[in-house]
């Protein structure tokens, strides 16, 4: 189902896990941009959720945080009720795939069961809205990994099959198609977006690019799978967050969105260029960091090489990336030299006390 929409005019926002990596960075993004617009971010705070995210917006006078899961149907039908949302922005999400290999029903519990249990709250609540699709909508945000995987040559594009091949990619793909069965079955009013590999400022050290930033810092050795050929398209997440922001407002209802970087490298030369840019910014000799360079097992199920067509949304929205992946790398070794108490408060796990010394929760 895609029609042709007007700007959808936001008053309510219900954003789902908003401490996360992504959701923090859109929520930073919009709550100054929007003063008139209310956003409710709703966290279950898993160990990758983090309020230290959120410090600069947390006593806005448009921004409620609430603890608690998309999992949890009475919660969310109270916050429909209270806060009037005119529109859902879909975050929460457990995400990393090595986790999920180890655990993969913790993926099923919340991101396909959450997921729908999301959508029916929102299609009981908006059931007389819906007729209007420009007065309500529902963005799900998910990922290009639910395509498999690439070989040297070729793009993921909307109408590309799915393929997972990880229990993560499999609970976001089974996500997806529940947004699609709704828009199509009830009429919800819904955008998906697929993203490539984001980066940047808060990102949980367990995933690449501020795992190796903070092993370099650290003197410690730097995991790459394999031999480091697996190539990844890789977003700054302040370009995903622009872009999401341009399909919450603009965006094509039925429509998906894949958002990309253009910007593919081999892990192994990410690493390479993320080494020696933090020797630049720590003024040590060049190379001094490559020797921390260590091989290991490859990842069960490894996708060879992930890229999309983001034709869709440079020609549609007018989007583009604003970083190069130079200049982007660059930003978040200076974010996170500059943001250490952060560091070290994930590192020490303290970041999970922020909850009650902020909130007397």
């Amino acid at each position: 189902m895609t029609e042709l929409s007007t700007e959808h005019r936001p008053a309510g926002v219900l954003v789902t896990g908003g401490a996360g990596f992504i959701g923090a960075n859109f929520l930073l993004r919009m709550v100054p941009l929007y003063p008139n617009v209310h956003f409710v971010n709703l966290d279950a705070l898993t160990y990758a959720g983090n309020l230290m995210n959120l410090r600069e917006v947390q006593h806005s006078g448009n921004y409620t945080f609430v603890h608690g899961s998309i999992t949890d149907p009475a919660l969310v039908r109270s916050l429909f009720a209270q806060y009037h949302f005119t529109s859902v922005v879909h975050f929460a999400a457990e995400s990393h795939v090595d986790r999920s290999i180890r655990s993969p029903l913790g993926f099923v519990q919340t991101n396909i069961n959450g997921t729908v249990a999301l959508l029916e709250e929102a299609r009981a609540a908006w059931r007389s809205a819906m007729s209007s699709p420009n007065q309500v909508r529902f963005v799900h945000v998910s990922t290009d990994e639910v395509f498999g995987s690439l070989g040297h040559e070729g793009v993921f594009r909307p109408d590309t099959p799915y393929a997972p091949r990880s229990p993560y990619s499999a609970s976001k793909a089974a996500a997806d198609h529940f947004v699609r069965a709704y828009a199509n079955t009830y009429g919800l009013p819904a955008v998906i977006s697929n993203c490539s590999n984001n980066y940047g400022p808060f990102q949980f050290p367990e995933k690449l690019i501020p795992l190796t930033i903070l092993r370099a810092l650290n003197r410690q050795q730097v995991p790459v799978y394999g031999t480091g050929a697996n190539i990844r398209d890789w977003l700054h997440v302040h370009d995903h967050c622009a872009a999401l922001d341009l399909i919450l407002h603009k965006g094509r209802i039925g429509d998906t969105y894949l958002i990309g970087g253009a910007s593919e490298l081999t892990n192994l030369a990410l690493v390479r260029m993320l080494l020696t840019l933090v020797d630049e910014a720590l003024d040590q000799p060049e190379g001094t960091s490559l020797d921390l360079i260590t091989f290991v097992a490859d990842r069960p199920g490894h996708d060879f090489r992930y890229a999309v067509d983001a034709s869709r949304i440079r020609r549609e929205l007018a989007w583009h990336p604003s970083y190069s992946i130079e200049r982007g790398l660059r930003a978040t070794i200076a974010w996170y030299l500059s943001n250490r108490d952060w560091l070290d408060a994930v590192a020490d796990q303290s970041y999970r006390n922020y909850l009650n010394e902020q909130y007397s929760l």
